[in-house]
């Protein structure tokens, strides 16, 4: 248990219920499940910045075996082209055979290049199995790790609320703030660990694709987040019906959202509009607001996992990274526009299906 949490306990409780065996037992288990929490928690963070390393190198290990196979394929071409040319000649001088022309050599070379190809497709396969393999693994770890730091999580919680609920007379002012803020700061980490796993889940678990009506969509969206009466929420009614997962594209619009109304909340009239183009291949969306802004030497790290926003104190750190997850789950991309005092623009892309 936090050390300050702890002496403001002990310090506030009631001097008959200091002495109580059964706040004693409580006040153990709350001790206990504090333990490990920073520990395991260090571990899934860990867990996830190596899965992300391993799987960026397997993709820049596929590339360079994209482009040799393709090398590959253009010396093929090239080949058969040359031959074919090589023969239109050929029939062109009543079958006088060219003495430079080896049918023979240029068979073997093309066998040659047969078995790279497929020397180079089986270990593409086998990395990619072990790829898998390994974020198996990963996906498996975070969820069971995941499980047992929310179980003992939620105890202290309904533990924390009985207490209020049954001795809030007897407690202080300032007990009562305490243990309210340990309860906000439960919530905090429970959100926090259900963000880690669904970024490590996010592309894995995917629902049927649907047609989505990104109005109707945006709608619900607003129904079911907290906007200020300070902060107005304005979007067109011009978008498109877009074939995706309706879940992961929710997920994108209320993430961003609710960062842009975080940011405004403050002003006097806030403002948060989300806007769309359509380009040939993409879609395009904006969200931007009049808020705060973002300091330019954190908009290179806001998408990275555990980086939050400064005007944002409830955030878990992990909303953009999953929003960008997402995002090039459909090949798009998400950039940030902002200037301090002045505002943010949030803009992503997705691929047309």
């Amino acid at each position: 248990m936090h050390s300050l949490l702890h002496r403001q306990l002990r310090k506030n409780l009631p001097e008959h219920l200091a002495k109580d065996a059964q706040l004693q037992d409580f006040l153990a288990a709350v001790e206990r499940s504090y333990e490990n929490y920073d520990e395991k928690l260090s571990m899934i963070q860990r867990a996830t910045t190596i899965s992300s390393e391993e799987l960026f190198e397997a993709n820049r290990e596929l590339t360079k075996e994209a482009a040799r196979q393709q090398k590959i394929l253009e010396s093929l071409e090239n080949a058969i082209a040359s031959l074919n040319v090589h023969f239109e000649d050929e029939e062109q001088t009543l079958g006088v055979r060219k003495t430079e022309f080896d049918a023979e050599k240029l068979a073997k070379h093309i066998s040659h290049l047969a078995v790279q190809v497929a020397q180079i497709t089986e270990e593409k396969t086998l990395l990619l199995n072990d790829v898998e393999a390994q974020n198996e693994s990963l996906n498996n770890y975070v969820q069971m790790v995941s499980h047992d730091l929310k179980s003992p999580i939620r105890n202290v919680s309904a533990l924390l609320s009985w207490v209020l609920d049954t001795d809030k007379e007897n407690l202080s002012q300032e007990s009562i703030g305490n243990i309210e803020l340990a309860s906000k700061n439960l919530t905090k980490m429970d959100n926090l660990i259900n963000g880690i796993l669904t970024h490590a889940t996010i592309g894995k678990n995917m629902e049927s694709k649907s047609n989505v009506d990104v109005n109707g969509l945006l709608r619900e969206v607003e129904s079911n987040i907290s906007i200020p009466e300070n902060v107005s929420l304005r979007y067109k009614r011009n978008f498109p019906t877009i074939y995706i997962e309706k879940n992961l594209l929710e997920k994108v619009f209320t993430y961003l959202i609710e960062n842009a109304i975080a940011a405004t909340e403050h002003r006097d009239r806030g403002l948060v509009e989300v806007d769309f183009l359509d380009n040939d291949a993409y879609y395009e969306f904006a969200i931007a607001d009049n808020g705060i802004g973002i300091p330019e030497k954190h908009q290179s790290s806001i998408f990275e996992m555990f980086k939050k926003l400064d005007n944002n104190d409830n955030s878990a750190g992990v909303g953009l990274a999953l929003a960008k997850k997402i995002v090039k789950l459909y090949e798009g991309e998400i950039v940030v526009e902002s200037k301090e005092g002045m505002g943010t623009t949030f803009s992503f892309t997705l691929k047309k299906q």
